[in-house]
């Protein structure tokens, strides 16, 4: 690992001043999960670390008398599984939570570190292989090990988005807040998360080198909300998805009003199922239309060899989402 300096700001304003028009590369260090094990690899070798861990006021879970609930980016992920108001409310959050990592891990990573976490395919985990997200030519997985990466929305990068609470926090509608030392923004999470052709290829968000995410903000969910995420991994005890669903469904008595379903593990952003969204808005809830749904969800899937049974894998979890709502 290279070498750094340490910077402990004490208020939110000095780390977003550090962070603003840097002379040296400059990285935000929260729970330190995934950015030091980058560090460790060569695959980022900042010159300065900006940690946010003695900055007040970014650890806490808040609930208004509405409903709606804002969470600090420094709430670590075990904290918002235990909490109380998010397993009542917001169980698809919580249930995602639950899913991240061992205890070990979940105890100190926090919220924005999942949220903004870099791919874990092994060619760019690995400092040897210069592949397209590190500036190189081409994506080794689309001809090569591709067992763990995109069958909906690659290219030219197949990478899949690692984090399980995006799905969740997308189902939710969540926004996030980014500030920087001129201001602040709200940005839809959806909207948050780039595509590797729609942009800078490097890239997997629209937050800048001198913005902080400090917030997510979930709003109070409509009366009747049912939710869950449903993870399939390759080991059982913790691991990444290996596809994934967070289902938001509210019902009219035996037929879904509106449903809102988003994949995780399959796609390089948290991929919004909007055809199996359209397929169930209306229809009854049955498993003829948990069959519509689940190929909906894949509308357009493509495998490249390794990762085709991410297809059917796919289709039966979100079967297995709706019927966990009956």
């Amino acid at each position: 690992m290279k070498s750094f300096t340490l910077f402990n700001p004490k208020s939110l304003g000095d780390a977003v001043g550090a962070l603003a028009a840097p002379t040296s590369s400059v990285k935000v260090l929260a729970g330190g999960q995934d950015l030091l094990t980058e560090m460790k690899e060569h695959l980022v070798e900042p010159d300065k670390l900006v940690n946010l861990k003695g900055v007040p006021g970014l650890d806490r879970i808040e609930f208004t008398a509405a409903g709606a609930c804002t969470i600090g980016a420094l709430v670590t992920v075990g904290a918002l599984e235990e909490h109380a108001g998010v397993r009542e409310r917001l169980r698809v959050l919580a249930e995602a939570a639950g899913s991240v990592g061992s205890p070990q891990i979940r105890s100190v990573g926090t919220v924005g570190g999942n949220l903004c976490q870099r791919p874990r395919c092994w060619y760019y985990r690995s400092e040897h292989a210069k592949c397209l997200k590190k500036g190189g030519d081409e994506c080794f997985s689309f001809s090569g090990q591709n067992k763990y990466n995109a069958i909906l929305g690659g290219g030219p990068s197949y990478i899949v988005h690692p984090s399980d609470l995006a799905p969740a926090l997308v189902a939710l509608g969540a926004t996030v807040t980014l500030k920087c030392s001129t201001g602040e923004r709200q940005v839809a999470l959806e909207r948050f998360f780039t595509l590797p052709g729609e942009g800078d290829i490097r890239r997997e968000t629209v937050l800048r080198d001198d913005e902080v995410l400090t917030h997510v903000h979930v709003p109070a969910p409509a009366a009747g909300m049912q939710s869950t995420y449903v993870k399939f991994r390759e080991r059982g005890s913790y691991d990444f998805a290996l596809a994934s669903v967070a289902l938001a469904l509210w019902r009219d008595g035996a037929r879904v009003k509106e449903a809102r379903v988003v994949l995780g593990g399959v796609a390089p952003i948290p991929w919004r199922a909007k055809a199996a969204e359209a397929a169930l808005a209306g229809a009854a809830f049955e498993a003829a239309t948990f069959a519509r749904a689940a190929d909906g969800a894949v509308q357009g899937a493509e495998g490249f060899g390794q990762n085709d049974y991410k297809i059917p894998l796919t289709k039966g979890l979100v079967q297995r989402a709706l019927q966990s709502c009956g």
